[in-house]
């Protein structure tokens, strides 16, 4: 799936035109049936609310340091407000660490007209549409990948990645893998706060428990564990680690 985006247009236009692409994409007939047949059924919650019910893009500073990769937008989350880790447990979990740790103008992020900004930070997805289950196959993942490969030659800047959870690690590494920059995934462990500085020229990597529900209401991850890891982020950021070569 090719992602055309004319050379010649500075990185906010660029990423402009790509989000656009993202928006109108169909490839998954899986998830184009699910996330359209939530937005039609919604939640008796937000029953007055017209959804979003396309592909969420990314988020944030064009010029960011810092790229965070997640999962796939929530069903009644993104799914509903257009905008990634928006209006759902997850994302109040996210933007609050983010604020705590600088990230982030505010601490809660409800709608896309909320006046939340990021600040050099930006927010991609391995897939952009919501998955029943919130599990994607692996086809779907595939097909979505290119727009994450895209962002990554967009944001030049970018010095840290965070990956939250196993699937977003599995996916940045294995773009890394086919690209000739790293010889294979297995070397490379999940765990979270586990920090990898993988090569000169690439930014520093570091792994992070997803905030679900189910990791944040079990207690598998806290507040002070999630902003631990933001912290870390900060301080590679401030010593310039991972500066090109």
């Amino acid at each position: 799936m090719p992602v055309f985006v004319c050379a010649k247009l500075n990185s906010l236009q660029a990423l402009e035109v790509l989000n656009r692409q993202i928006i109108g994409c169909r490839r998954c007939p899986r998830l184009v049936e699910y996330r359209e047949h939530v937005a039609h059924t919604k939640r008796r919650a937000y029953l007055d609310w017209e959804y979003w019910g396309r592909p969420v893009p990314g988020f944030g500073d064009s010029n960011a340091r810092l790229l965070l990769i997640g999962l796939a937008p929530g069903a009644h989350g993104a799914n509903r407000t257009g905008r990634i880790f928006t209006g759902d447990s997850s994302g109040d979990f996210l933007y609050r660490a983010l604020y705590e740790t600088g990230f982030a103008s505010q601490p809660a992020s409800v709608s896309r007209e909320d006046g939340l900004e990021l600040r050099d930070a930006y927010i991609s997805a391995s897939v952009r549409c919501a998955p029943p289950g919130n599990k994607p196959l692996p086809q779907e993942i595939r097909n979505c990948r290119p727009y994450l490969e895209r962002e990554l030659e967009l944001l030049a800047d970018v010095r840290v990645v965070i990956a939250l959870g196993r699937l977003a690690f599995d996916v940045y590494l294995s773009i890394l893998r086919d690209g000739g920059k790293i010889a294979r995934r297995s070397a490379f462990r999940f765990a979270h706060g586990q920090e990898y500085r993988i090569a000169p020229g690439l930014p520093v990597l570091i792994g992070s428990y997803h905030p679900s529900q189910q990791n944040t209401f079990t207690g598998k991850l806290t507040p002070a564990m999630f902003q631990a890891v933001f912290r870390k982020a900060r301080r590679r950021l401030e010593a310039g680690s991972g500066m090109p070569s």
